[in-house]
């Protein structure tokens, strides 16, 4: 697998994650706060992250299938964008397991 590959899943979780986070921060400033100008920013702030949570989406099955993740995982990997703060645990977690089964498939190096 192609470093990239994981390079873009872990972009757009990041973003994924931000939008959603002040998504909620909007959607409460509209709501339980009545923030003048919250209905303006949450119309924004809904729309770019529905369009980046569908680039999202490609990217993370793109990921898994590469990966060959059983369905469950990727199911659980790709609902990660809908759930504040969830997408940044389940990038991490992604991540370092990518990064621990690299680093045991890597050639070990003779030391001098």
């Amino acid at each position: 697998m192609k470093r990239s590959v994981l390079t873009r899943y872990r972009v757009m979780a990041y973003v994924t994650g931000v939008l959603l986070v002040l998504l909620t921060f909007g959607m409460i400033g509209k709501y339980l706060l009545d923030v003048g100008g919250a209905a303006d920013f949450t119309q924004v702030v809904s729309i770019a992250h529905g369009w980046l949570y569908v680039l999202y989406l490609i990217f993370a099955f793109d990921l898994g299938s590469k990966l060959k993740w059983p369905v469950k995982k990727q199911i659980w990997v790709l609902l990660a964008g809908t759930v504040p703060l969830a997408a940044f645990f389940v990038e991490r977690r992604i991540s370092r397991e990518l990064e621990s089964a690299a680093a045991a498939d890597a050639p070990a190096t003779a030391g001098a």
